[in-house]
């Protein structure tokens, strides 16, 4: 369901609210997109987690990113009070938060965003906004949830997320023909066994593909990844930590593939073009899936069950009945293990990748 909204005036400053992860920021480009096509002349201004703000670093359609920090004090929040009030001739809410909310109202006489259903207790949202669209968290995908605020507008969407601009490394690899690997997901419940890690760095380094294993700056991430590479064959890179995501969108985009969870940097990865390989349990792959490179269509790319490959993405998903559950693993805690990632073979990957190797 959706509330259609007509501007009397084109706006000349818009302002898109995505205090959201990594992931979920970039799968709001394709909206900041079509709001620039729709609007040439207007500058649109971002606010985002400080987290989060290299993601959009290099995107031609924003003129400003705002940040704020994930839990800001008392300060913090009159300083972005009084850099956004009333600033904006349109404001954007792309998730249902309370904390958005309060920021477009701050922000724009003028709103649209997306809302809760009318069953849920923040269905009254609905009147905070001159136009909205229903939040589904199960049966569309969110970029196109997103791109629906278009239809609000009735104006056209465009559907193509825009990747972290690459930076080029400091130092040249040497060697060309790479894969990349992500390891390490925020939670738990998302990640693979270093078991079946191992299985594939020993499969790809058979085929003559180098292999470049990257993470975040997070010590924990670090520390993982460092202690997985310390049994493997010298001519592996460990990059975890030491790349900015400008570098590693470089890298990635010159890769041969990407092998990532369920996790921002896999949506990086997809973005690029770069054949992307992303290992999929609980999670919902009709809303979560990363959004395949030169898909533009108004129907959700993936299904619900099972391995699938669309243009540059191969979904592989655990097993099990249960599958997907959408929960935070089987203890339904961020921290809790996933039966179906655990249980996942090497061998589905294998597949993927012997795909991506023997059509390039």
């Amino acid at each position: 369901m959706l509330k259609h909204f007509c501007l009397s005036s084109p706006p000349k400053k818009i302002l898109v609210i995505a205090l959201r992860h990594l992931g979920d920021v970039l799968l709001c480009t394709p909206l900041i997109s079509s709001l620039q096509q729709t609007y040439p002349q207007a500058k649109i201004n971002v606010l985002v987690f400080k987290s989060t703000a290299s993601i959009l670093e290099g995107n031609p359609d924003i003129n400003e990113i705002i940040t704020i920090s994930n839990k800001p004090g008392r300060e913090e929040h009159l300083l972005l009070v009084k850099q956004i009030f009333r600033h904006y001739d349109l404001a954007v809410v792309t998730q249902c938060g309370d904390r958005p909310y309060i920021y477009s109202l701050v922000a724009s006489r003028k709103r649209i965003g997306l809302v809760p259903d009318r069953q849920s207790k923040g269905w009254w949202k609905r009147y905070l906004v001159k136009g909205w669209v229903e939040f589904d968290d199960v049966n569309t995908h969110t970029v196109i949830q997103l791109l629906q605020l278009m239809d609000v507008l009735k104006k056209p969407r465009l559907y193509q997320l825009t990747a972290t601009a690459p930076k080029a490394l400091h130092t040249a690899l040497p060697f060309s023909n790479y894969a990349v690997l992500h390891l390490y997901p925020l939670w738990t419940y998302k990640r693979w066994t270093l078991e079946g890690w191992k299985h594939i760095v020993h499969f790809l380094l058979e085929q003559n593909v180098n292999i470049i294993l990257t993470g975040g700056p997070d010590k924990n991430e670090i520390d993982y990844v460092a202690k997985f590479h310390k049994d493997l064959p010298a001519q592996v890179i460990n990059l975890a930590g030491k790349t900015s995501l400008g570098q590693l969108s470089y890298l990635i985009s010159h890769a041969k593939l990407f092998i990532g969870p369920d996790t921002g940097v896999t949506h990086l990865a997809a973005a690029t073009g770069t054949p992307t390989i992303s290992l999929f349990g609980p999670t919902n792959p009709i809303k979560w899936a990363p959004w395949p490179k030169n898909y533009s269509r108004e129907t959700n790319p993936f299904i619900k069950k099972g391995n699938q490959h669309i243009n540059n993405v191969y979904l592989i998903q655990g097993k099990g009945d249960c599958v997907p559950c959408h929960l935070e693993g089987c203890n339904k805690h961020r921290e809790s293990h996933s039966a179906c990632l655990d249980s996942l073979a090497p061998i589905e990957v294998e597949t993927a990748i012997n795909q991506i190797l023997h059509t390039s």
